[in-house]
């Protein structure tokens, strides 16, 4: 069996999937399988994918298509049908770097008897090659990927998680009428219990699309505030610093009131501070309907 996974969640992307598909076909070191999980696609992902399994390519792709529910639950339908001791995720719309396999298999080698979580490596930005966000401090061996923020770390980054350590925790909530909830449930989980080790090497090539969500976060705040509200909750409960904990009260509160749940104080886990960031919840909820409304005109 190989290594490694590369899953591939995609949602109508079939104009950005074959660059993500050339870039795997250009790995040297083909000790991976090529998951592709189709959120329910309505243009021709399906038909492209079906060509290249065709392709001696020198990997084995999978396919899977399910109905459409969110970034979020083709993260727990890929995680349910990776049987790797390992997986990354590479987005529909990215390019894994050049060599990245072959310098995840060497680096987790190295590791692999230390009870690490996985690995933690860098995005680039596609156009220009500049490290997205920061890099990581020289002699940084190890860290949580919520450490790493905490101490000053910014921009995404790109994780390898164990599969084993992956499904110890929880799947993503999925609540009815919302296609959204943050990635960073699981890996906060397992920040409780596990650390990475630093591959501060450049593992994926990204360019974020004008419609994707990283774009249109405060539009997902209107449409999905249960799911954001879950979310912050987790972060409430395990905080990195107390200015986050304070800004994620807030956004707490702001999801909540958006969704409408009278109940957001009893279900807080920081009930006094709640009652205390909700003025400014208010104030939140206002700013991101504002901006929106003009968006819209």
């Amino acid at each position: 069996m190989a290594l490694l996974t590369v899953f591939t969640p995609a949602y109508n992307r079939a104009s950005t999937l074959p660059r993500t598909y050339q870039s795997l076909c250009e790995q040297e070191c083909k000790d991976f399988i090529w998951l592709i999980v189709d959120d329910g696609s309505s243009d021709n992902t399906r038909e492209l994918v079906e060509g290249w399994k065709n392709q001696d390519n020198g990997f084995e792709i999978q396919y899977i298509y399910k109905k459409n529910g969110g970034m979020h639950t083709a993260h727990n339908v890929a995680y349910e049908n990776i049987h790797t001791e390992l997986n990354v995720c590479i987005d529909s719309d990215d390019r894994m770097a050049e060599g990245a396999v072959e310098k995840i298999k060497k680096a987790w080698f190295e590791v692999r008897e230390k009870n690490y979580a996985g690995l933690i490596g860098l995005d680039a930005d596609m156009l220009t090659g500049k490290i997205i966000g920061k890099g990581f401090p020289d002699g940084l061996r190890e860290t949580t990927l919520g450490g790493y923020y905490a101490s000053g770390g910014a921009g995404d980054k790109k994780l390898v998680y164990r599969t084993d350590v992956i499904n110890s925790v929880p799947p993503y909530p999925v609540f009815e009428g919302e296609k959204y909830v943050g990635l960073v449930y699981k890996y906060t989980l397992i920040d409780q219990k596990y650390k990475l080790a630093v591959l501060n090497d450049i593992l994926c090539d990204v360019e974020y699309q004008v419609d994707g969500s990283s774009n249109t976060m405060f539009r997902q705040y209107l449409k999905n505030p249960k799911g954001f509200a879950f979310l912050r909750k987790v972060a409430m409960t395990y905080p990195i610093s107390k200015r986050r904990l304070i800004r994620d009260c807030i956004h707490y509160c702001s999801s909540s009131l958006i969704a409408e749940n009278k109940k957001y104080i009893v279900e807080s886990p920081r009930k006094l501070l709640t009652v205390l960031c909700t003025p400014l919840g208010w104030i939140l909820t206002f700013a991101i309907k504002k901006n929106e409304k003009e968006k819209s005109n």
